[in-house]
C-alpha cells in the first residue's frame, strides 16, 4: 500500500513521483507538499508494518511476525500498485514492525530520532541514527534472535538505501526540513522552483 503516492493524489491531486527526490515516502511527501501529508503518510506506513508483524506475532511467534514484517518493507520499498517501481526507504515501515517485535527497543530508537532531526534537520542522518540504534536496543532490552537479526538486518538495508543521501550530505547538497509547507519543487529541478504539472 503506498500511502506516500495514494494519499497525495487523493487529496492535493499530485504525483509525489514527480516531486523533490522522486521517492514514494513520508519524507519526500512532507520536503514537497508539507509537514501535515508527510506525518500522515508516515503514520499509515508505521500501521502497515506493525499490522503485518502484530498478525504473524498473533498467528504464531516472533519468527513468523518478523517475517511478515519483511514482507512489508518489501513492499513499501517496491510497491506492486506503482507496478513495483521505486517506493520509499522503509524507516517508518521498519518502525512499524518494531512496535509489534519490540516495542521498547523501536520507541527507544525513535526518541534517536528526534533528538538527531531537532540537532541537525536532516531526515535522513536522524533515520540511519535511530537504524543503528535499533539492533542495539533490541540487545539491550533482551530482543529474541529473529528480532535482533531482524534489526540489525533492517538498519543495513535503510543505510544502504540512504547511500544517495550519504553522497548529498558529503558533497553539501543534502535538504533541511522545515515545518513550513515548502512550494513543491519538480524531481531534479531546483529546489524552491514552482511545481509545473497537471493536477488530476
Amino acid at each position: 500500500m503506498p500511502w506516500g503516492y495514494w494519499l497525495p493524489r487523493l487529496l492535493v491531486g499530485a504525483d509525489v513521483r514527480t516531486l523533490g527526490s522522486g521517492n514514494v515516502g513520508a519524507t519526500n511527501v512532507w520536503r514537497s507538499l508539507g509537514f501535515k501529508l508527510g506525518i500522515a503518510v508516515a503514520v499509515l506506513d508505521i500501521d502497515k508494518g506493525a499490522a503485518a508483524a502484530g498478525l504473524g506475532l498473533w498467528l504464531a511467534d516472533d519468527l513468523v511476525a518478523v517475517l511478515g514484517g519483511c514482507a512489508a518493507m518489501v513492499g513499501h520499498w517496491r510497491p506492486l500498485f506503482v507496478g513495483f517501481a521505486r517506493g520509499g526507504k522503509i524507516v517508518a515501515t521498519t518502525g512499524g514492525v518494531g512496535l509489534a517485535v519490540a516495542p521498547l527497543a523501536t520507541l527507544s530508537a525513535a526518541g534517536v530520532w528526534v533528538a538527531v532531526f531537532l540537532v541537525t534537520r536532516y531526515a535522513s542522518v536522524a533515520s540511519m541514527a535511530a537504524a543503528a540504534a535499533l539492533p542495539l536496543f533490541a540487545l539491550l532490552y533482551g530482543a529474541s534472535w529473529p528480532v535482533l537479526a531482524f534489526t540489525s538486518g533492517a538498519a543495513v538495508a535503510i543505510v544502504v538505501l540512504h547511500r544517495g543521501n550519504i553522497a548529498r550530505l558529503l558533497r553539501g547538497q543534502e535538504h533541511r526540513m522545515s515545518l513550513r509547507r515548502p512550494r513543491p519543487t519538480v524531481r531534479g529541478g531546483t529546489s524552491g522552483a514552482p511545481l509545473q504539472s497537471k493536477r488530476v
